[in-house]
């Protein structure tokens, strides 16, 4: 008899119970004094809980990050929220920290971000949907910036702007390419300064970059008012602070600031705060909810996007230099698709979804091919961190044992830790029993060791020898190549003094290279580096790569389409 169709996302969420969150919040020490409610079941934390969160025990923290992902995903969320339940399952006290999914990627290809199956964020709905506001709130301060930018150009310029050297977009949280580049202030004087703009997604936005990485308001304000919007004809950085916007940003970004509290399907405390993405920006979650997680958890699960040659060297590299905390394991996931694809098994090339009747064909020597190069870099890498590395592979309902175990051994052979079999979408906390039994002895063995640790790249070193290394010693590149404007911006910067920032790679997230087709490991090419852009009040330098788009476009059938609403207000379609 043929295997029953498992229950879309939509349906087991709408049957689970949802606890209320008072009563979630009382599993990591929260009163409800410490929760602003957001209706019954979504709070954020009180500024006056989160002064205290510094003080006393720290857990131990977990990355999530993957190889590098089909259009489908790999299932890095549902990795991470599995691995909570199964902590929690195990008699640990554990949360997770998630990102907040951006409406463009919802709209677009990927129709959510909540996890899935029965590893799965609650209430799923409004999670994907609005949920709080904070990405509004992000988009409003950003677009306060241009607006009293393109003021204060019609009222005078009375700081000397560079028309022709304006940092500072425009951004929405959308999914829309026509708005790449654009001309503003048509239509004669009194509609402004006419001037090329452009509109970037608002999980690219300098200020969603800014709000993930501070500690608290006090730092919220000092990185607003230093970010660059522009140069003077003399040659000087205008400022935020300079413009005098840089206060009214930090009030839009009051609430913002403090982290959202919900509970996965079993009940378990979670965290989603942030949303920055890992190809065109640092992809981690908050430094502040993960302070918080830690100071109320032994165990907190966070993730960083795409793979790990992005999400996970950003979170080492600028997330981990701002907090102070590394990761004690490193999870990193992996799917038999994925294998498939990185080892040729597949019609289509990296960046397009293959064709459903070949992702049920079994295929070991692809799948071991693909681990073989793909996989075996990315543990590779990690390895070198000295963070123990565990290798969890995400299974599928297709997926054979041969394949599944052509990857295990793959990933033994590269030098992973260990190497888990994880079945949280189909099981929740009852499938990441033994990845949550693993990481644990993975992260009392980090801890008895000293917590040894070693950068991709060390701190300090001036923007071109970061990139350079960067793309060599991670992505595999025999050198770099920088256009005659990314070689202007690296003497700008030096002139600066902010040529040794963190620099964060924007590149795509299907390739180690520039290319989306380049699969496997590729080796010996050279990467574009097509401008730089300066986040000063983020404190890193973004290094576009290649013919890198920070606003996405809508694929040939958005999500969109198969979206709608009963006579209820009730969501169907997608999720269902």
């Amino acid at each position: 008899m043929a295997a029953q169709p498992m229950e879309s996302d939509l349906s087991i969420a709408r049957a689970a119970t949802i606890r209320p969150i008072e009563e979630v919040a009382t599993k990591l020490g929260l009163e409800r004094s410490d929760l602003i409610l957001q209706g019954p079941s979504i709070a954020k934390i009180s500024w006056e809980r989160l002064k205290q969160a510094s003080n006393g025990k720290q857990g131990f923290l977990i990355l999530v990050t993957s190889v590098n992902p089909t259009p489908f995903g790999e299932g890095k969320t549902v990795t991470t929220i599995g691995l909570n339940q199964g902590l929690n399952r195990r008699g640990h006290n554990a949360t997770c920290v998630i990102r907040e999914p951006s409406m463009g990627p919802v709209f677009g290809i990927k129709g959510g971000a909540a996890g899935g199956g029965f590893s799965q964020v609650l209430p799923m709905e409004e999670i994907n949907l609005h949920f709080t506001g904070d990405l509004h709130a992000v988009t409003m301060a950003h677009n306060l910036c241009s607006a009293m930018l393109d003021n204060h150009l019609h009222r005078g310029n009375e700081l000397d702007l560079d028309l022709k050297r304006i940092f500072w977009p425009r951004v929405i949280d959308m999914n829309d390419r026509s708005l790449r580049e654009v001309t503003i202030g048509l239509g004669g004087k009194v509609n402004g300064i006419v001037r090329a703009d452009r509109f970037d997604i608002t999980a690219a936005s300098e200020v969603m970059a800014i709000l993930v990485l501070s500690k608290d308001y006090a730092d919220l304000r000092a990185r607003l008012g230093k970010i660059a919007v522009g140069v003077s004809n003399s040659g000087a950085l205008v400022t935020a602070d300079d413009l005098g916007s840089a206060g009214a940003m930090a009030l839009l970004l009051r609430n913002a600031l403090l982290p959202n509290l919900v509970q996965t399907l079993e009940g378990d405390p979670a965290f989603i705060h942030g949303g920055p993405f890992a190809n065109i920006a640092h992809g981690n979650s908050s430094i502040i909810a993960d302070s918080l997680a830690l100071a109320c958890a032994d165990y907190v699960v966070t993730e960083a996007g795409f793979g790990a040659e992005m999400g996970a060297e950003k979170a080492l590299q600028i997330k981990a230099r701002a907090s102070g905390k590394v990761p004690d394991c490193v999870i990193l996931n992996v799917t038999v698709r994925a294998m498939k694809l990185h080892g040729g098994g597949f019609s289509t090339g990296g960046g397009k979804r293959p064709p459903a009747d070949e992702l049920k064909v079994e295929n070991v020597e692809a799948t071991r091919a693909g681990a073989a190069s793909n996989l075996r870099r990315h543990v590779r890498n990690l390895s070198e961190t000295g963070i123990p590395l565990i290798v969890s592979i995400n299974r599928f309902e297709a997926d054979t044992d041969a394949e599944i175990e052509a990857i295990r051994l793959e990933a033994v052979a590269a030098g992973a830790r260990d190497v888990v079999l994880f079945e949280a979408h189909a099981k929740g906390g009852e499938g990441s029993a033994a990845l949550a039994d693993s990481v644990v002895e993975a992260c009392a063995a980090h801890a008895a060791a000293g917590r040894p640790y070693s950068p991709m790249v060390e701190a300090g070193l001036p923007a071109e020898q970061t990139i350079l290394k960067v793309a060599t010693n991670v992505y595999g590149a025999h050198t770099v190549d920088f256009s005659p404007s990314a070689h202007r911006s690296l003497v700008a910067l030096r002139d600066w003094g902010l040529d040794t920032l963190p620099v964060c790679m924007a590149k795509t997230q299907y390739s180690f290279s520039h290319e989306p087709s380049e699969l496997g490991s590729p080796t010996g090419f050279t990467m574009p580096i097509r401008e730089l852009r300066l986040n000063s009040g983020a404190g890193f330098i973004v290094a576009v790569c290649g013919s890198m788009m920070t606003m996405p476009g809508l694929p040939i059938r958005p999500a969109a389409k198969d979206m709608d609403m009963d006579d209820e207000g009730r969501l169907t379609g997608v999720f269902s």
